[in-house]
């Protein structure tokens, strides 16, 4: 008899443990559209993807496709401007709902935020120097100091595989201040900002001069375990690539469409 109580109790709580499960990976997405309101991380320092306006508002690609997202919900959107070293604080802190804000899909992330699958855009590494330094390999950079982004990878591997000297900076435009001030030889960043860089006025005399490494995906994200959530956002992200919204969104703001835009746009579509 006792055993059998112990199973029924047993059976019981397990059944209540998968029922709370359920309820958990439900409730962000349905706690947004009850508010009526989505709250996204993106980026306010990194044109074109997500950066601010004259009057201060989150306008880029990312914030497009943040947009995308509250009108297919059906709600408002709010931005959070978030930096690389606090995104997936936000997220696991309840700041945000959704972080679209170009993060690389790296092993060790996964265990924190619940990013989506498939990537929805991809970039690699490269620096952003003035062309006086002639810079032809990343070897060239050994024992110079060299401009980053607090939280970004690629500091680590520019200082131990390159012998750069890294001088890390909350935002990139602290970054390109230091790198204009001549404080730093070069900006190692993604390849796919430095190229919107160099264009603008007062860079003209700077380049992107080595070949790019690390070429990897990057992934938005929700907090980890809402399933729901995920799978949602796994849909918008295949109808992205299958429509060749992000595409069109590189055209828009000035990107020439990329390798893996057009690769993701030929799988889906």
């Amino acid at each position: 008899m006792k055993t059998t109580i112990k199973c029924i109790i047993g059976t019981l709580c397990l059944g209540a443990a998968a029922l709370s499960g359920q309820v958990a990976n439900a409730e962000a997405l349905d706690d947004i559209k009850a508010a009526g309101v989505i709250k996204v991380g993106v980026k306010a320092d990194y044109k074109p993807y997500g950066f601010l306006d004259s009057s201060g508002a989150s306008i880029g690609i990312e914030p497009e496709l943040a947009q995308d997202v509250a009108d297919k919900l059906g709600v408002e959107i709010e931005f959070v401007p978030v930096v690389s070293s606090n995104r997936m604080q936000f997220l696991e802190q309840g700041k945000i709902d959704l972080m679209i804000a170009t993060m690389t899909d790296k092993p060790d992330r996964r265990k924190v935020v619940g990013i989506v699958d498939p990537n929805y855009y991809s970039s690699g590494t490269n620096i952003l120097a003035p062309k006086k330094y002639g810079f032809k390999k990343w070897e060239d950079l050994n024992g110079k100091p060299v401009c980053g982004i607090q939280g970004a990878f690629y500091n680590k591997r520019t200082s131990e595989n390159y012998g750069a000297t890294i001088v890390a900076f909350k935002g990139t435009a602290e970054a390109y201040a230091a790198l204009q001030a001549g404080s730093c030889v070069a900006f190692v960043y993604d390849d796919s900002a430095i190229v919107a860089k160099a264009k603008e006025a007062g860079f003209e005399e700077y380049e992107m001069p080595l070949p790019t490494i690390d070429d990897a995906p990057w992934g938005l994200a929700v907090p980890l375990g809402e399933e729901k959530f995920k799978d949602f956002m796994s849909e918008m992200t295949i109808d992205w690539h299958k429509s060749g919204r992000i595409l069109e969104l590189e055209t828009k703001w000035g990107v020439a469409n990329t390798p893996f835009a057009i690769a993701m746009h030929e799988k889906y579509k």
